[in-house]
């Protein structure tokens, strides 16, 4: 039988459970919908009992089979989730939807009590999302909107550790879930912030992510991880296995640039400019910079199909012509069409741009290219320290397939090797493979990238 770890790679729209060998290798992939329900207000959200239910259901039937021997279990989750248990350590609430609305007084106390807005976000490196999305102001609106169930508050967990804790039935915390633009962890001294204490808000100490329990699954002893942030699990196969220190350009409909070598304090500046930290599994700060990239390009590339009649995705079939880059770049210089005044400017260039000043449509999208790619570089230096020692750009997701992207990202870092990832499911493979070495002799050797660099 094939030895194996499951993880089990759950987000807002898709869940999924993965198999790996030994070598990293996914053996076997299951993705499930599942439909959603309301929470105690009426807002949409996740059925946590729907979920859990499928995970054992899953894990019987991984263990009743023949083809695979069951090792491990890991769990890698989205982010600004909180589960709140009582002294019994069952479940008090729903997992309430980070997109739900709440009184925008309660962060503002926060803010007030500790130092102003821009001073806690930079203690934090949190930017002020609003709703939900920091997930620490789900602990003070539970306790200001729902004092008599907030009374009955043991534990909290992050959806990461609460999944890990109906296998394991440990209360545990870990680095990833707290760095994760909570407002829970002060960066400056480098553990939970001083309102958690002032709040007698009792969270566990965080745990290292290779900390495994043993567990009984169907019947079989297990290693259970205590799960991991799914953006920070993403970094971790880099961290495992690149031969060098490196940034991640992680592109999408975000993208968003992770350097886990940065080791100077988020600045109110930086904030100001989409700037966070994470953390790493090793509790080590991993600044980073984010840029609308991915729906700025999807807006734009709507707009260009429906003014040069061409279907949707042409696009995909504009060459990486360097002559049309260098007669663009002689005309416009520095000069950007989209993004008159940087990325803030994006609603505007939508309704002043006229495009009637480029003569085709690869001509239009090779200069949208050209000025999209300048604003991705002002962000990547951003988290480029003076004494920068990173020798690589990793380049995953959807504009690690774009010649022109990659191309004019080659040029503006000469001093850096500039290679494509392309590894699939990276955050369920970051899950799988910081519990690995705590009981298998999978190494990270075995493990292959899928790196190449770029040839045009």
């Amino acid at each position: 039988m094939t030895e194996v770890i499951a993880v089990f790679d759950i987000g807002k729209t898709n869940k999924k459970v993965l198999l790996f060998d030994s070598n990293f290798k996914i053996v076997k992939q299951h993705e499930e919908k599942f439909p959603v329900i309301s929470d105690d207000d009426g807002f949409e959200c996740d059925d946590i009992d729907l979920i859990t239910s499928w995970i054992s259901k899953s894990l019987e039937e991984i263990v009743a089979g023949n083809e695979y021997d069951l090792k491990g279990v890991n769990f890698s989750t989205y982010g600004a989730s909180l589960m709140f248990l009582d002294e019994k350590g069952q479940r008090l609430t729903p997992v309430y939807n980070y997109l739900k609305e709440i009184p925008e007084t309660i962060a503002a106390g926060l803010f007030n009590q500790y130092g102003g807005k821009n001073e806690f976000c930079r203690n934090t490196a949190s930017p002020a999302l609003g709703l939900l999305l920091n997930s620490g102001i789900q602990i003070l609106w539970l306790k200001q909107e729902k004092p008599q169930l907030f009374e009955k508050v043991k534990s909290v967990l992050h959806l990461p550790q609460y999944l890990s804790y109906t296998l394991s039935n440990e209360i545990v915390s870990e680095p990833t879930s707290i760095g994760c633009h909570t407002f829970m962890w002060d960066f400056d001294q480098m553990k939970y912030h001083q309102w958690i204490l002032d709040n007698e808000i009792a969270l566990p100490e965080p745990i290292n992510n290779d900390v495994v329990f043993s567990s009984e699954v169907a019947g079989k002893e297990v290693k259970v991880g205590a799960g991991i942030h799914d953006s920070s699990a993403s970094l971790v196969p880099y961290l495992k296995a690149s031969p060098a220190k490196f940034i991640l350009v992680s592109t999408g409909t975000w993208c968003i640039n992770m350097n886990p070598y940065n080791e100077e304090p988020l600045t109110a500046g930086e904030l100001e400019q989409d700037c966070l930290c994470f953390l790493t599994p090793n509790k080590e700060q991993v600044k980073s910079s984010r840029l609308f990239m991915g729906h700025f390009h999807e807006v734009w590339v709507e707009k260009l199909s429906k003014h040069f009649d061409v279907p949707g995705d042409s696009f995909k079939t504009v060459k990486n012509n360097q002559e049309l880059v260098r007669e663009l770049s002689n005309k416009y210089g520095d000069t950007s069409v989209y993004f008159s005044n940087g990325k803030g400017s994006f609603e505007e260039g939508l309704k002043a741009v006229d495009l009637s000043v480029f003569a085709n449509y690869e001509e239009a999208y090779t200069k949208l290219m050209i000025d999209l790619t300048a604003l991705c570089v002002t962000s990547i230096k951003l988290v480029v320290p003076e004494n920068d020692k990173t020798e690589i750009l990793y380049v995953s997701g959807g504009f690690a397939r774009n010649p022109i992207f990659i191309e004019l990202l080659k040029k503006s870092f000469p001093g850096k090797k500039v290679l494509i990832s392309e590894i699939d499911n990276s955050s369920a493979l970051g899950a799988a493979m910081v519990i690995a070495d705590t009981f298998s002799d999978a190494g990270v050797a075995n493990l292959e990238l899928g790196i190449k660099d770029y040839r045009r």
